[in-house]
């Protein structure tokens, strides 16, 4: 029988691998390849540290990162605190020059 902290760390991984492959897939820049991996890795670590700090409101956060480390947050989460929160979650990643918090506060 497997024990609930390794299928839950099993999950988590899985769930950041997922994450990193859509910032891939949403990110592609064929005419500056170099400025592409910045930028997706610029947003697969702020992703990251969301679903770290927040898991159950990183489905409604959609995190973007412009070729000049700008990053754009929009969607919505429950509260403002967990808006401001993201937003330094962002700020406060390496890379990132500035943000636009787009993020509302809404109620499921």
């Amino acid at each position: 029988m497997m024990k609930p902290k390794f299928g839950t760390m099993c999950v988590l991984v899985g769930s950041l691998l997922t994450i990193t492959a859509v910032a891939y897939a949403d990110d592609v820049d064929q005419h500056h390849p170099m400025t592409f991996i910045k930028d997706s890795a610029i947003t697969s670590l702020i992703k990251t540290k969301l679903a770290a700090e927040h898991l159950s409101t990183l489905k409604n956060i959609k995190v973007d990162t412009d070729d000049k480390g700008v990053v754009w947050l929009s969607g919505y989460a429950p509260s403002q605190m967990l808006v401001d929160k993201s937003e330094s979650i962002a700020r406060n990643t390496d890379g990132v020059r500035a943000v636009k918090n787009n993020i509302v506060v809404k109620m499921d």
